[in-house]
């Protein structure tokens, strides 16, 4: 029971990239969506989360205006698309699920572990 991620490589300072996650063991319609990312040495970091309820998304403020999560149930899948990527947007990449209202905590401190069924991570490297 966990999630897949995919679709993370190495791209050029300004480019773009579309990791997913496919839920394995679980539906996801039944909680709310977060992408997580972390760079070695640094705390996991909350990136964006999609509500379970309405849709509603909410992003960090490092990546607003350049990143969208999108949910596709009947595929049962998240996706994160990422634009205009910067070098400090280097990092192993995550997604996990959270019971609502989960989202309202996803830029506190340690908000991560009211997160579960983590996946392995995708790598997402910038190079400059």
């Amino acid at each position: 029971v966990q999630f897949v991620e995919s679709g993370g490589g190495l791209v050029q300072r300004g480019g773009s990239l579309r990791p997913s996650c496919a839920a394995s063991g679980f539906t996801l319609d039944n909680y709310d969506i977060a992408w997580f990312r972390q760079a070695p040495g640094k705390e996991r970091e909350g990136v964006s989360c999609i509500s379970k309820s309405d849709g509603d998304t909410s992003y960090a403020n490092s990546v607003k205006g350049r990143f969208t999560i999108s949910r596709d149930n009947a595929k049962n899948t998240a996706y994160l698309q990422i634009e205009s990527l910067k070098p400090e947007d280097t990092a192993v990449y995550y997604c996990a699920t959270g019971h609502p209202p989960s989202c309202g905590y996803l830029d506190t401190p340690r908000g991560y572990v009211l997160f579960g069924n983590w996946g392995q991570g995708t790598q997402v490297t910038v190079s400059s």
